[in-house]
């Protein structure tokens, strides 16, 4: 693919200047999203950003590079021209999104509120821990992300169970069941961890009925917010069946300041920090599949499956 004029905006547009430099053969354009016109479009053969801009149209695009991980901005409720390759950024976020899930469930089994709590009230009360060991995680999504934090997991003992759309075996998981078998699973679930990708089969995946098969569960979100029905986690917490919310992700964001998912007390809230893209795994992603074009590679590194929606 003769890719000759590139559009890049978005929060990183400025530091990502020097790929006009890396890559002298072609032009570049860089913008920020306020300024990004229609004209633009027509104009550009290439597109990088983390997201589709107002004014986004086709025009002479025949290739969009995101540069995060999830495609939903671009793909979620739009029709995505046949022609135009899509790709993403996968980098690191398989690690970070990993450790951020790691760090949550240990302080959980080390009680480490607890015990932050009788500090506070000086108090001396020894309470027995867990070991990961002893726990059953069910993970959604056995893509990049997911295996990766189902690696890390059973690394250190947990019994892991995934949840894909095919329920095809990943050798991270102990076993992996179809979505349409998941109901049975989530009564032994001691953390249920949704790392799907956004897609018309995961919007709004995560209702009533799924938290209602949870026996007080911990419930961690790093997908994306639109698979979670805020109203009935917020039910199922009152209920019981969720004991504690880690959302990372929200169907809004950022998150505004009048939400009551602020104050309550089950839930901890991260302002969609648990896989951040770093500027050189930004750069050394975009360079790589440029490459492959260049290339003339039939299969590129990294493209995404535009009617899968991942």
């Amino acid at each position: 693919m003769d890719i000759r004029r590139i559009m890049v905006t978005g929060r990183m547009y400025r530091d990502l200047e020097k790929l006009a430099l890396l890559d002298p053969k072609r032009e570049y354009l860089f913008l920020p999203e306020a300024e990004v016109r229609a004209h633009h479009f027509d104009w550009a053969d290439g597109y990088v950003a983390f997201k589709p801009t107002e004014s986004f149209h086709f025009g002479k695009l025949r290739w969009v590079h995101a540069l995060g991980a999830g495609v939903d901005a671009f793909l979620f409720n739009r029709e995505w021209k046949k022609d135009v390759l899509l790709t993403r950024t996968i980098g690191s976020f398989g690690q970070k999104i990993g450790q951020y899930c790691l760090s949550y469930l240990l302080a959980d089994v080390q009680l480490h509120e607890n015990f932050q709590q009788h500090q506070l009230a000086r108090q001396w009360m020894p309470s027995q821990t867990k070991l990961l060991q002893q726990l059953n995680a069910v993970i959604f999504g056995t893509g990049t992300i997911g295996e990766e934090v189902a690696r890390m997991l059973s690394i250190f003992g947990a019994n892991v169970i995934g949840i894909s759309r095919s329920g095809a075996p990943n050798r991270h998981f102990h076993k992996v069941h179809p979505v349409t078998e998941v109901q049975p699973l989530l009564p032994q679930a001691d953390w249920v961890i949704n790392t799907l990708p956004l897609t018309p089969s995961t919007d709004r995946l995560f209702e009533e009925r799924v938290f209602s098969c949870m026996r007080g569960a911990g419930f961690i979100n790093v997908g994306r917010g639109a698979s979670v029905d805020e109203d009935a986690l917020f039910g199922a917490i009152e209920r019981g069946h969720v004991r504690r919310a880690v959302l990372d992700v929200f169907r809004e964001e950022p998150l505004s300041a009048a939400s009551p998912i602020w104050s309550h007390p089950n839930v901890v809230i991260t302002p969609h920090i648990s896989a951040i893209t770093g500027l050189d795994e930004a750069v050394d992603g975009y360079l790589s599949v440029l490459r492959e074009l260049e290339n003339g590679q039939e299969r590129v590194s990294h493209s995404v499956d535009v009617s899968r929606g991942y």
